[in-house]
This record gives C-alpha cells, structure tokens and sequence, in this order.
C-alpha cells in the first residue's frame, strides 16, 4: 500500500495540504471552471452559517485583512446582516485598495466600514477573525497586532476564518501574535498548522468546509502529508483469520531491563493484546525470576551478556525486536541494538534504545538496514537528532537521515517515512501524559508489524489505537490499562469494517 499514489488518500478528507498546496488547489479549481469569486462565496457563506449554528443572534464585529480572507469576511458579515444579526465591519487598508475577489466581496457590502482600531470590537457578542489567512509569513505587527492583542483581552468568542490571524498555517506556529478562537472554519481541507501545537490549542473547534473545490485537484498535488486516522490504514489492518496460528501471526521478542522491569512487561502486555501470536520477553539473568513469576501472556527467557542474546535472535520466528523501555543506557544495550538490525527483521527503538547512541547517532542510522521504527519523545529525539525546523520538518528530516520510520511523540505526534510521507496524530487525550503509556505504545506497534503491517502504517495504526484506548478509558488512566482498553476500541472498529 503506497500512500503517495493511492488515490484513495490523495482524495482522502484526511489529507492535510500547506497553505502554497492550497493555493495551488484553488487555482486548480478555477482552471476547471470554478470562479474564484464563487468560493469566495461559498467560504464566507459557510463560516456565517457555521457562527448561526454556534451562537445565538448577537451583536458581531467581523475584522477584514487587505487580501482574500478578508474578502471571506466581507461575505460573512454580508449573509449574517441578511439574516438579521447586528453586524459591525472594520478593515486594515483602504477599501479601494482591495483587489480581486476580495474587491468585489467589499463591493457587494452596503454597510458601513468602521475604522480598524480596538473600539470596532465595543458591544460585540461575537468576532469574526478574518484579517489573515494560513499563508501568513511574517510577524504581525502595526494595527492587525494591535487588533490581534485587543480580542485577547475580550471577554467575546472569536470565529478565526481558515486559522486565526498570526498563526502559520504551515506549521503552526504563531508569527507575533494570534488571539485564540472559539472556532475555526477552513475550507476544503486542514492544514498541518490546525493539528501542530501553539496552532491546535488556538484553533478551538474545527469546521472544514466545502466550497466547491473539485476533489481531482488533488491528483496534481499529490499530498504527502495526512491527519491520522482509520481511513488511512483500516484497509491493511491485520484483524485474525480462521486459519491463523499463532506463529503467523508473528512473534515479538522484547528486550527486558536489569534494574527497570516494569517497562518492558508493559511492551511485552501491549504487544499481546494488539495481536502478536507469540511474545518472547528477554529476562537478564539476574532478574528473570521477577518477569517469571509476573508474566503469563509471555515466554520469558533468561539470557546473560551479547551471546545470550545473539542465541535469542537466532529464532526467525521472532519477526520483530522491540528494544529500549527499561533497558538502560550504556554500551550492552547499544550493542544488543545493533546486533538486532543486524537480522533485517523489524524493530521498535524507543526510550534506552535511542539514547544508547546520544553520543554517536551515525553508529545507529550506518546499523538500520531493515524495517525500523523509532520512536522518541523531545528529549530523545535531541539527543539523537541535530536538525532544525518545526516539529513536522524535524521529523521529516530525522527520517530521511536516519532511514527509519521516526514517530515524534506529543500531544500532536508526527510520524515521518523516509520518503517524505508524514502523519499528523489528533486523538491523543492529555491523560496519557503519564509514566509508561510509550512502553505501551512501542508493544502496540511491535504487535502490529509482526503481522504484517509497513512499518509507516503500523505506527500510524498503533499511534491511533493508543490515543483512542486512552479515551475509551477515561480519567485516571495509568499505562497498564491501555492494553486492556484496547480490545472495546477493535471491537468497534471492527463493527465499521463489518458495516
């Protein structure tokens, strides 16, 4: 499965599409006949019914920019005073320096346009964010800060029009200042910016819209970039057959740790209840009397120094090696790293496994010269990685010159291929933000790529079905009830499989 031809996830709603792609996508779409100044419609049109659906009618004060989003504002603040709402308009420039769509939007507006100042926003109910758009490249600064400051400190909802003012779409990031939404409408697709931290928690809640924009658009594009999700990887997912037996179903070994031996029993739980057919747990001699005797959904084998576990490899049953959780950092467990990628069979690096190689990273990317998944959290992944960017470049970048698939950790995980290919997650809840629940995670990708699974989707799949057991949960999670939330979340799956 190829998501870079697939046109199953070209023209997936999950697809995520930078501001230049998206104005790639609208001119696209005025090549194929649709008018430029009839999204503009639709846009404004769509925002103005999304606030009538959040809001009763109040007084609005709807902020217009000098470029096409505040040609949106100017059709939202249009279809609001049509529908009898009380509407205040104010805008940065000169109306007659308005050009475009965005020209003829302001023409069609018969009412008043108040000065662009913070005194625009007096008695409203309600503002409508529309003075810049995703595409933003430099800081705010002059009167849209200024205006930008002032609905901060108000006690009104904001409706941001594509993102809200100063955040790059791009990104996420906030360039100088943004004020944060109540909701946010964009249009045809999300951009990476609604997904990745500051931009997320500004956005509040999303509306994606259709205006017209033909999905075919997307053939030339050809997003590289998606918001995770069943949609991407349901199809692949390796649910059991009538004729599987426990070794087709792949056997994970996992690396167990001398002093920290409560992590790994986590991987090796996790990677039993994502559906591994067999879970070796690797026990230093000294300690295997503590996995013994608290594992029972695993084989537990003792083993002493490098020989001992070059004799657990030697089984290629063991189709995938998950190192690093409770390992401990230092020279043996580089060396059980590199011996494992020294097989070619799949791994799962995290935690230990990573930071082992602080001080020589090359030594670990010149060893992958197989299916190989890392998986670290900030910390590790500066550590390990020297690179520059946003969270989405950096990973992108820590994939392609380490040759593993690199899944960032965090509220807004991202998960990056070597080829370019990314992944935005979205359904992490914040209680996972406790010890242990990325033991679990690396079990649950390990799981997924014993049977079968690229290593791409099966962190995307494990990425998801983790954020999602977090939620069936609840409040008061500890990491080892992921595993056991896990099967209520198959089980539902499964029903959307089934129909």
């Amino acid at each position: 499965m190829n998501m870079i031809t697939d046109p199953k996830f070209e023209h997936s709603g999950l697809a995520l599409l930078t501001p230049a792609q998206m104005g790639d996508a609208d001119h696209a779409a005025e090549a194929a006949g649709v008018w430029g100044a009839d999204m503009m419609e639709a846009a404004g049109s769509a925002v103005a019914v999304a606030i009538g659906a959040r809001w009763p009618m109040r007084p609005v004060s709807v902020l217009c920019g000098p470029g096409n989003n505040g040609g949106d504002g100017f059709v939202v603040a249009r279809h609001l005073q049509a529908a009898g709402w009380p509407v205040t308009v104010a805008l940065l420039g000169a109306r007659d320096k308005l050009a475009g769509d965005a020209a003829h939007a302001a023409s069609q507006w018969t009412g008043d346009i108040a000065p662009f100042s913070p005194d625009s926003l007096d008695g409203a109910g309600v503002i409508v964010d529309a003075i810049f758009g995703a595409g933003l490249s430099r800081p705010l600064d002059g009167q849209a800060q200024i205006l930008v400051e002032a609905m901060k400190s108000r006690k009104a909802p904001v409706c941001a029009v594509d993102v809200p003012s100063g955040l790059d779409g791009a990104s996420g990031i906030v360039r100088g200042a943004a004020a944060p939404a109540d909701l946010t409408v964009t249009f045809f697709r999300k951009k990476p910016g609604h997904l990745l931290y500051p931009g997320r928690a500004l956005c509040g809640d999303m509306v994606v819209a259709d205006i017209g924009t033909p999905v075919s658009v997307l053939d030339a594009i050809a997003p590289n970039t998606w918001e995770n999700g069943p949609g991407l990887w349901l199809d692949g997912y390796p649910w059991p057959e009538p004729e599987s037996y426990k070794y087709r179903r792949g056997e994970v070994l996992v690396l167990g740790g001398e002093a920290i031996t409560g992590a790994s029993r986590m991987t090796a739980l996790a990677a039993s209840r994502a559906g591994a057919g067999m879970v070796t747990l690797a026990a230093p001699e000294a300690v295997w009397s503590v996995y013994a005797t608290s594992l029972i959904n695993a084989i537990v084998h003792s083993f002493q120094g490098a020989s001992g576990w070059q004799a657990l490899l030697a089984d290629k049953r063991r189709n995938v090696i998950a190192i690093g959780p409770g390992a401990g950092v230092g020279a043996p467990t580089r060396a059980y790293v590199i011996a494992a990628l020294a097989t070619k069979r799949a791994a799962v690096l995290d935690a230990d496994a990573l930071t082992s190689f602080a001080e020589a990273p090359e030594d670990l990317f010149s060893a992958i010269d197989g299916p190989c998944v890392m998986t670290p959290h900030a910390g590790e992944f500066m550590r390990l990685f020297h690179v520059e960017g946003d969270k989405l470049a950096r990973t992108r970048a820590a994939a392609k010159q380490s040759g593993a698939v690199v899944l960032l950790k965090g509220p807004d995980t991202v998960i990056a291929a070597p080829d370019g290919r990314a992944i935005i997650n979205a359904n992490a809840p914040a209680q996972l933000a406790t010890g242990g629940t990325g033991d679990v995670l690396t079990g649950f990708i390990a799981a997924l790529l014993a049977q079968g699974m690229a290593p791409f989707e099966a962190a995307a799949a494990g990425v998801w079905l983790h954020g999602a057991a977090a939620a069936e949960f609840g409040l008061g999670l500890v990491a080892q009830d992921l595993p056991d939330a896990l099967p209520r979340v198959l089980q539902k799956l499964r029903a959307q499989v089934d129909g």
